[in-house]
């Protein structure tokens, strides 16, 4: 709005604490928030949001917590625009939604899943369904009154596991475009930097660099050692900082959230080779797990198997909660065996199930069946330049 036309300016500050998923640290030291308030003869709007965040999981619903009153209050409500925009660490705008009075809009992948809670007058706030790992970040709320407008933020985290990845042809292989791929190619999206430096907190420790979703290159070292950066220095979140999204390569710190299925180690007589694994799966309703179907099973299913089976990109791993001497190590975890040659019948199989959402000729078929389906008869012909090291 124009400044020309404020005649006053005053200094509102106002604590409020929300129900919703505020953190610990937030309700024992509630936060206060300045609003600068500019008023002139149309009157003054002032948004009010939850400080923290709110947190949910993939596939669940949330609300976005905002809520707003002007000064005079007899504003019509049909002269008052709610827009809900999400901000990326890069200071970009994706439009989420839009009210003016009781004409509404929903942007892109938001579309059908996003709607206005109107708990009662002054309520902006948005509920979120079927929440998607895309739908982590920090949300705008903005309530526009004429040449009157505030904003406030809300920051929407997941439960979810981090877990750093590179594929079959070897370790800083990626551009920052190719390890996006990645991740979503294994069930995951990019990590962010504050998820990461949580994973480091759960006691993450990895020693190769890898992207993140804001372009950043980092990795977590728990334990400093000479092969990390040097023994003598602290622990924590190592950084490389912005780098060349086309041309430097490195690996990727991949995140993911709860699963619409379930992960299971597919009881066999006998070894498979990769495409054998395929085919089992397919025969038995499923498909191979992704990599990050498997992390998000030890995670929130607490999948604990020790026996080695094949994963979809080719790799061997297995998943254990309850460490012990025969299985690889003192520390729970995915452990991981390289990508063997795809021919060799030394593993067993992770299958996914995913819960029914589609019909087929009267008969319901995963979509990750169907894809299966379409990798089993491309896997009969191995490809002749598979590694043959462990």
């Amino acid at each position: 709005f124009s400044t020309q036309s404020v005649h006053l300016t005053t200094t509102v500050i106002f604590i409020l604490t929300s129900a919703l998923s505020v953190s610990p640290e937030d309700l024992m030291e509630p936060r206060r928030r300045v609003v600068h308030v500019l008023e002139d003869e149309t009157g003054a709007v002032i948004v009010q949001t939850a400080p923290g965040k709110v947190v949910t999981h993939r596939g669940g619903s949330i609300t976005l917590p905002c809520r707003f009153h002007h000064e005079p209050e007899n504003t019509d409500p049909a002269r008052i625009r709610i827009k809900w925009t999400k901000v990326t660490d890069a200071l970009q705008f994706e439009d989420v939604f839009v009210a003016l009075g009781k004409q509404q809009r929903v942007f892109g992948s938001y579309r059908g899943r996003v709607f206005l809670e109107r708990a009662g007058p002054g309520d902006a706030s948005v509920i979120i369904q079927n929440v998607t790992l895309e739908d982590y970040g920090r949300y705008e709320c903005e309530v526009t009154n004429d040449m009157e407008d505030d904003t406030g933020f809300v920051n929407l985290d997941l439960e979810g596991v981090v877990f750093p990845y590179y594929p079959r042809d070897g370790r800083y292989k990626l551009n920052y475009h190719e390890a996006e791929d990645a991740c979503k190619h294994q069930d995951a999206i990019l990590a962010s930097h504050s998820q990461l430096h949580k994973a480091w907190l759960e006691g993450l420790d990895w020693c190769n660099a890898g992207w993140l979703e804001d372009g950043s290159v980092q990795y977590p070292i728990s334990n400093p050692r000479d092969q990390c950066g040097r023994k003598d220095t602290p622990a924590g979140v190592r950084n490389y900082g912005y780098r060349h999204k086309e041309d430097e390569r490195y690996d990727a710190f991949c995140f993911t959230s709860k699963l619409n299925g379930k992960v299971y180690f597919l009881k066999r007589f006998k070894k498979v080779n990769y495409a054998e694994a395929v085919k089992a799966c397919v025969r038995d309703g499923s498909a191979v797990a992704k990599v990050g179907q498997l992390y998000a099973a030890w995670k929130f299913q607490l999948l604990d198997r020790c026996e080695a089976g094949w994963l979809e990109d080719g790799s061997i791993r297995y998943p254990i909660v309850n460490p012990r001497s025969r299985c690889g190590g003192s520390h729970p975890g995915v452990r991981h065996l390289g990508f063997p040659d795809k021919k060799f019948r030394l593993y067993g199989v992770y299958c996914f199930r995913e819960y029914m959402d589609e019909t087929a000729g009267g008969t319901k078929v995963t979509k990750p069946l169907k894809e299966s389906l379409i990798k089993w008869k491309s896997s009969n012909s191995i490809p002749a330049n598979a590694t043959n090291a462990i």
